[in-house]
């Protein structure tokens, strides 16, 4: 920062006392050495040195800002998406398969050749009117613009906007459907509908809360306990082997309750299957492949155009899932532990699918509150 000192006959240790005035010594921005006197205490000369410190770190961030707008500000959005997408990698083969297609069909077609010092509110604002003229989905539109604000939101952190251009800008009103959910009776007859894959796979995700790739990859040894079981690892759909669970870096996991009809289950499929390298499922034709989710889809294709067991109107495989947060919210276990055990990457998103399958509501919270108000 720069140093502080007298030319006078008296020792530092005495500089304090001594009347002489203090002088300054530091580097200006342009690497030159430079000197000031006239300071009549340390203080002065420490704080005058401090100014200098900050006027030069101010500086040099205004311009490390500026040539940071030179560079991205006037790049195309199609150039500065691809660069963030290349950053993006925490991203799954389906998840990065997924921001290509939004890109591909949305984002770049309406926005690509945009310079990036050109977006405010305006331009967002229209790219959403863009896709409702084009009668884009909900769903689709709220993930489009979901992927526009990330990428915009990088750039202002950049400082490329003065005003964040996402400010005043009411994004799609998606409100997903209700989730669909048998009832236990429904779910009995359902889970012995297919054959002994089917009725693993059905328990696992109703009883467990798996995702239809974690139970493809069901491993007995992941029983860490009678009533525990540990999810480490899911077939991907879209490269049909082991890989990491969503949201998760490799090696993580999480541990899930495993009643005891679902234990029950993995260890007879295994006394009747046996296992391979501790896993249950694996390829029909081909033990040493992973298991095929098309092969439950197919099934349950069957089941439903068979018409011969009692399936709910709008049920998919994932009401199987969708079981399981049903059961544990209706038996008021706390909606943070659900949104856990499922895996869900926030509890709002855990909040806003099951938050009608919660008991209680404003009713009961009133007469749980009046018992300790009653004189």
């Amino acid at each position: 920062m720069g140093s502080f000192f007298k030319e006078c006959e008296h020792p530092r240790s005495r500089w304090s006392k001594c009347p002489h005035q203090y002088k300054i010594r530091y580097r200006s921005a342009a690497g030159r050495q430079v000197e000031e006197s006239g300071f009549v205490n340390q203080d002065r000369a420490i704080e005058r040195l401090t100014s200098v410190y900050n006027a030069k770190k101010a500086a040099s961030q205004g311009q490390a800002k500026a040539d940071r707008i030179a560079k991205y500000g006037v790049m195309r959005f199609a150039d500065y998406a691809m660069e963030w997408k290349a950053g993006q990698r925490d991203l799954g083969p389906a998840s990065l398969r997924h921001l290509e297609s939004l890109l591909d069909t949305h984002l770049l077609p309406a926005l690509g050749s945009r310079r990036m010092n050109t977006f405010d509110h305006k331009v967002v604002d229209g790219f959403i009117q863009i896709m409702e003229r084009n009668s884009v989905g909900l769903a689709a539109q709220s993930n489009a613009f979901d992927k526009l604000k990330a990428i915009l939101l990088d750039a202002h952190r950049l400082g490329l906007f003065g005003d964040n251009p996402l400010d005043g800008v009411k994004p799609p009103q998606y409100d997903p459907k209700r989730a669909v959910i048998p009832s236990p009776a429904q779910l009995r007859q359902i889970r012995a509908a297919g054959d002994d894959s089917f009725l693993l796979v059905a328990d696992l995700m109703s009883g467990c809360g798996m995702r239809n790739g974690e139970a493809a990859a069901v491993n007995i040894n992941n029983i860490v306990a009678d009533n525990v079981y540990r999810i480490t690892e899911q077939v991907n759909q879209t490269t049909r082997v082991y890989g990491r669970l969503k949201h998760r870096k490799v090696g993580e996991y999480r541990d899930v309750p495993l009643p005891a009809r679902v234990r029950d289950t993995i260890e007879w499929y295994a006394d009747q299957h046996g296992t391979v390298d501790g896993y249950l499922l694996r390829h029909p034709s081909d033990p040493s492949r992973a298991f095929p989710y098309y092969h439950i889809h197919n099934q349950w294709k069957r089941i439903k155009s068979a018409g011969e067991v009692d399936i709910p109107e709008g049920m998919v495989i994932y009401g199987f899932r969708h079981f399981f947060a049903s059961n544990c919210l209706t038996h008021n276990i706390a909606i943070t532990d659900v949104a856990e055990w499922m895996g869900h990457k926030s509890i709002d998103i855990t909040f806003k699918i099951y938050r009608h399958l919660m008991p209680g509501a404003i009713g009961k919270a009133a007469e749980i509150l009046n018992l300790d108000l009653v004189a």
